[in-house]
């Protein structure tokens, strides 16, 4: 196995009740403060935001719009003597697996507040969290994610978006098991259906991308590398580029992609069409991304004042693969 195995990178696209996870512990989440919140990056480069359950903390949980359901971490439920609940199927990028849950009374974040979350509760050392805040959580809100100035903002659906701009790409997507699936994309002329998964540290395809795709490439002298999920599991997975992605109005050059074959694509109906999940390397290209879970659209914001369309963007800025 090549050292980049020892990547600890952060895949979400979690599906049936958790998500898929592996990070640096976080730190003390900071305080809110009305509608935004001021958001720490934990070692993989997700967002955190403090999180109150039934009134107590703020404690940090890492937004992920990738996952399905809410997760706390075993040490949190414990110290807050949270109610063990019935034990569930968990389906992660590496595996199927039963794992023990709790009771939730109330959880808040900003001004949304949800009550009885029946959470997975699973060890920080592999969340690398207090928790992880999934899209039950999240559908009737707009998250914004202003990387430019390293905070996060979130707000009901139904309230105006301020932040817009006229340099916003405004991205139509199709709700599937309540993830925002951009079907207005495509790679070298093959179309392809895109998640936005804030919780992963890197880009994820199945096997079909590659196999359908005329322009890939694998990346050269990459070996394969083990991405790890929220129970230990272990998948292995290859390194192609992608020459030319479109997403809208986003034109984007050089995206390296980890292709595995899951069941996470399975779950999302999309095993034998070309998927990618847009993860966190690609993401902070940008300056801003709004995931609008209600009006089903997301919003990119590139650096400086871009008005011209399209817009290229070269995937590889800034963003190491190996890095983490």
């Amino acid at each position: 196995m090549a050292s980049i195995a020892a990547l600890r990178m952060i895949l979400c696209g979690a599906v049936a009740i958790a998500a898929v996870a592996q990070a640096l512990p976080a730190d003390p989440a900071p305080e809110q403060a009305g509608h935004e919140i001021a958001t720490l990056t934990d070692g993989n480069d997700r967002m955190t935001v403090g999180v109150q359950i039934d009134g107590k903390g703020p404690f940090a949980f890492v937004v992920d719009t990738g996952a399905e359901r809410t997760v706390i971490s075993t040490e949190l439920a414990g110290q807050l003597r949270l109610a063990p609940a019935p034990a569930a199927r968990l389906l992660t990028l590496s595996e199927i697996s039963t794992v023990p849950t709790v009771t939730i009374p109330s959880l808040t974040v900003s001004k949304s507040v949800v009550e009885q979350i029946t959470a997975p509760a699973l060890a920080r050392e592999h969340i690398g969290a207090a928790g992880i805040l999934g899209i039950d959580t999240l559908q009737d809100q707009r998250i914004i994610f202003d990387f430019k100035r390293g905070r996060m903002k979130m707000q009901s659906s139904s309230e105006r978006d301020d932040s817009r701009t006229g340099d916003d790409i405004v991205v139509r997507a199709r709700s599937r098991f309540g993830r925002l699936v951009l079907a207005d994309a495509d790679a070298a002329g093959q179309k392809i259906h895109v998640i936005i998964d804030t919780g992963a540290q890197l880009s994820i395809g199945n096997p079909i991308l590659l196999k359908r795709l005329l322009a890939h490439r694998r990346k050269r002298d990459a070996n394969e590398i083990e991405l790890r999920s929220v129970t230990g599991g272990v998948r292995l997975a290859s390194f192609a580029m992608l020459r030319k992605v479109r997403i809208g109005g986003v034109h984007l050059e050089n995206m390296a992609v980890a292709i595995t074959d899951s069941e996470v694509f399975d779950r999302l109906q999309l095993n034998d069409k070309p998927a990618l999940l847009l993860g966190m390397d690609v993401l902070r290209s940008f300056d801003r991304v709004s995931v609008d879970f209600a009006n089903r659209k997301v919003r990119f914001l590139l650096p400086g004042e871009a008005s011209m369309r399209p817009v290229i963007r070269n995937a590889a800025n800034g963003v190491s693969p190996t890095a983490g």
